[in-house]
């Protein structure tokens, strides 16, 4: 008799792991694949600037003194001793740190008596759609942003902070989260009008010339524009808690730029939905194509 087949193991997700149920709350487990942890620090003022990379967690506390403002940006989320300190050395909850380590967080925005944080999700268009988490944690003067790894949307940010174009200069830490939000949303558009491109480039291809494959990459535009919709979905409804409840920490005249960054979310809930809808109805579109030229075919 000839050996059993065994069975093979069931797929796992990658780069998700939690604690073992019954963990102490606060308790930090890295991600699966996570990057090892740099630490890179902009300070600035109306009329000065400096630029740290690959920093200590001893340097922090002295350079967020030097300048009113102080971006202290972290990529990579392997090393928890640093992390831990971070949260020491900024008072962050252990929740909060919690949070920020186990990357699977659904956008939202925490209140704190002396910080808030925003959680988000930036998109990465490689072979596949592929998203990270980013957190932004805003204290008086000074913001803290936690990446997956290296490589985001928001070098136009630094730029500006680099050449003092415009207002961020001379504005607070507020003004600098908003600029980090809006570069995260901004960067969803063009990724939007990829998706437009290919569902107009499928919607011909069905109509004139279905092929074998097509159905495949039908559905791969659809399971793409899902994670795009869970992803941007939350993004409106933390937007809204934040303009709702406000902030000490954010000046009412600044308050207007996050309206504005809500109306970009609402367009790009909108476009998704559009699309989404359209590439649903390509599958019907698709079997009905194939039916005709069978039937052409056979007469």
């Amino acid at each position: 008799m000839t050996e059993a087949k065994k069975k093979s193991p069931k797929p796992r997700r990658r780069g998700f792991r939690k604690p073992p149920p019954g963990s102490a709350p606060g308790t930090l487990v890295p991600s699966e694949g996570a990057q090892p942890t740099r630490i890179h620090a902009i300070c600035y003022g109306p009329s000065e600037i400096a630029e740290h990379s690959d920093l200590a967690v001893g340097d922090l506390e002295e350079l967020v003194e030097s300048q009113p403002v102080a971006w202290i940006d972290v990529h990579g989320l392997a090393d928890i001793e640093t992390l831990r300190r971070i949260g020491d050395l900024f008072e962050l909850h252990p929740l909060a740190l919690e949070d920020i380590v186990h990357v699977h967080q659904r956008p939202k925005v925490e209140f704190y008596e002396d910080h808030l944080m925003l959680f988000s999700r930036m998109l990465h268009a490689e072979e596949t759609l592929r998203s990270e988490q980013l957190v932004i944690v805003l204290a008086e003067g000074l913001v803290v942003t936690f990446q997956e790894r290296p490589g985001d949307c928001l070098e136009p940010v630094r730029e500006r902070l680099r050449g003092g174009k415009g207002r961020i200069r001379s504005s607070g830490a507020d003004y600098l989260t908003y600029a980090i939000f809006d570069a995260v949303i901004d960067s969803f558009f063009p990724l939007l009008e990829a998706f437009g491109e290919r569902v107009e480039a499928l919607e011909t291809e069905v109509l004139t010339d279905p092929r074998p494959d097509s159905l495949t990459r039908i559905h791969t535009l659809k399971r793409e524009l899902m994670e795009l919709r869970r992803i941007v979905w939350p993004k409106r409804e933390m937007m809204n808690e934040m303009l709702r409840d406000g902030s000490d920490l954010i000046a009412e005249d600044i308050h207007v730029y996050f309206r504005d960054c809500y109306d970009h979310i609402v367009q790009l809930m909108e476009f998704s939905e559009s699309y989404r809808e359209i590439a649903t109805g390509l599958s019907e579109t698709y079997l009905s194509s194939v039916s005709t030229k069978m039937n052409e075919v056979m007469k």
